[in-house]
């Protein structure tokens, strides 16, 4: 079961590295809880809220596919105990010039892994 749940995690951070650089934002939504809360570093500015400025800011502008930006992502550090789980995401190229390291908590909620928090820093 393991196994399963760290692939089902895996497929929903697959879908938020996507979602971002395709600007999807819709898709995106869709892999955080409603109630989900984000914090972090965007150079020396704490943000903390939820993640709807994040979302505001991807579709106020073309996305990364659209303009080539050379965005990567990287998912590191699986972790899955019972029903809930941990994982980093490094990203770089992010609108060309930026990279973060990303933290990530999930939840398994009526059968489906939803991002409950996100944890960022750039770098």
């Amino acid at each position: 079961m393991k196994e399963k749940d760290t692939a089902a995690v895996r497929a929903v951070l697959e879908r938020y590295v996507d979602a971002t650089y395709r600007a999807d934002v819709e898709s995106l939504r869709s892999t955080f809880h409603p109630e989900a809360l984000m914090a972090g570093y965007l150079g020396d500015e704490l943000m903390v809220g939820t993640p709807e400025p994040f979302f505001s800011d991807l579709g106020g502008h073309p996305s990364m596919a659209e303009s080539g930006a050379p965005y990567k992502a990287a998912i590191e550090d699986v972790h899955v105990a019972g029903r809930i789980a941990s994982a980093r995401v490094e990203e770089s190229g992010f609108f060309e010039a930026t990279s973060f390291v990303n933290y990530f908590h999930l939840l398994k909620a009526e059968g489906e892994w939803k991002i409950v928090s996100k944890a960022f820093q750039t770098v």
